[in-house]
């Protein structure tokens, strides 16, 4: 079937929810290629959906999924199972003190609605607060979290959301001023304080910021980040769904800072592409919690056969180092990045950490005006030549590639995703 028929399919029997559909079937895969009907391999550089960090059908984790399809897949909500006891006792065991308890969940959305409607209870607030480029989810509360997109056309969120502005060194928010990260996170507090209600419950936040743009947060922003949130007694929500499990270096980004968040939001990276997600806490709050009755009873919670495969993707993590494979191919990724920035003006910017990196496409490096639909060009030539990319096809998000390959990576991939990169770089203008 021509790649055109395939596509009017989609387009008479699919809800369209807001991707960029590949221009063709993908009919199987394979490490780090998926494979299309017309036999092409595309380097998959976006993992999946940032998801697949031991890149696609992987022999252990597909020998465990069909262990556990023979044995059972899926229980009652009310009962257990070894892989789930092994899941949380795996986390715990790789997680500071102060991540002592465990609940095994689906999706990135739903553990961020968890994690926030835990701090709710905890804390006796409802206020949340996170970032103006934040994505945390679709789903009721993480969407309200959400700043990135989709916000505008579907009525009210839940009452008391607040944004403050990220720190974003290539496009500070008063370009020409000296004005320091601690005083930015000074000044928004202050708004924040303004606007509260006196009932502020947490503040959520990624590490990095993928779809807003590849935004790392600075060094020691974390640490004041969580001093503004003790001050006000509220709750610090790392949402590591996608820099978790080794992909920025470490095993998880807030170790950088030496900071152990309150509750730590994990997904994408703990499947390996399939849907599984946990939150994390102390066992001083989720004694409080579990004393004024936490509700959090969904149809897949503690599911045996996602929780084995994340199981395993953490004994390959640490058994296979994937956070020290993350820094090398990172390292060897972003210097071929840079020597392609000195050769195309059109890169304004080159940033991220490990395996988790961004290159922001301008019109001009003086002005630094984004050119989206230079990007998206690019994009589907790296498409055309076998290479995925992501770049988000949402406005206002389409002048920054997110890169981020499976932690399995090789060098000579890294090398030929360059090359394509290259010639897309050079054609598309």
């Amino acid at each position: 079937m021509s790649s055109s028929n395939f596509l009017a399919r989609a387009d008479a029997s699919l809800i369209r929810y807001g991707a960029h559909f590949f221009d063709r079937e993908i009919v199987g895969s394979e490490g780090s290629y998926v494979i299309a009907a017309d036999g092409q391999r595309v380097l998959d550089f976006t993992s999946g959906q940032m998801s697949g960090i031991l890149g696609h059908r992987h022999p252990e984790l597909t020998q465990v999924m069909h262990e556990w399809i023979d044995k059972v897949v899926h229980l009652h909500s009310g009962m257990l199972s070894a892989p789930v006891l092994e899941l949380a006792e795996g986390l715990t065991a790789i997680t500071p003190e102060g991540l002592d308890r465990v609940l095994p969940l689906t999706t990135g959305g739903e553990a961020n609605d968890a994690a926030l409607r835990l701090a709710r209870l905890v804390t006796g607030g409802f206020e949340i607060v996170s970032f103006a480029s934040s994505w945390h989810g679709m789903t009721g509360g993480a969407a309200a979290a959400t700043y990135a997109a989709g916000r505008k056309g579907y009525g009210p969120v839940s009452a008391g959301n607040f944004s403050i502005p990220v720190p974003n060194a290539y496009r500070p928010r008063f370009a020409g001023c000296e004005i320091s990260w601690q005083a930015e996170l000074d000044d928004a507090f202050a708004l924040i304080d303004a606007q509260s209600t006196g009932n502020l419950a947490a503040f959520i936040a990624e590490p990095i910021l993928s779809s807003g743009g590849i935004i790392e947060l600075p060094k020691g922003y974390i640490a004041a980040l969580k001093t503004k949130c003790e001050e006000r007694g509220m709750l610090l929500i790392l949402d590591e769904a996608q820099t978790g499990m080794g992909r920025t270096g470490m095993a998880f980004a807030f170790e950088r800072d030496g900071v152990v968040p309150d509750i730590l939001s994990l997904s994408k990276t703990l499947g390996a592409g399939l849907p599984l997600a946990a939150i994390m806490t102390s066992a001083e709050i989720e004694a409080r919690a579990a004393e004024r009755g936490f509700l959090f009873y969904t149809t897949h919670v503690c599911d045996p056969l996602p929780a084995a495969v994340g199981v395993k993707v953490i004994e390959i993590m640490q058994r296979d180092d994937l956070p020290g494979r993350a820094a090398a191919m990172g390292a060897r990724m972003t210097a071929g990045l840079n020597r392609l920035a000195e050769k195309h003006e059109k890169i304004g910017d080159v940033r991220g950490r490990g395996l988790l990196l961004g290159v922001e496409v301008v019109s001009d490096r003086a002005t630094k005006q984004a050119d989206e639909a230079y990007g998206v060009r690019v994009m589907d030539i790296c498409a055309r030549e076998g290479l995925n990319m992501n770049i988000a096809g949402l406005k206002g998000l389409a002048s920054v590639f997110r890169i981020a390959p499976p932690l399995t990576v090789s060098e000579e991939e890294i090398d030929t995703a360059l090359e394509i990169f290259d010639l897309a770089l050079a054609e598309a203008v």
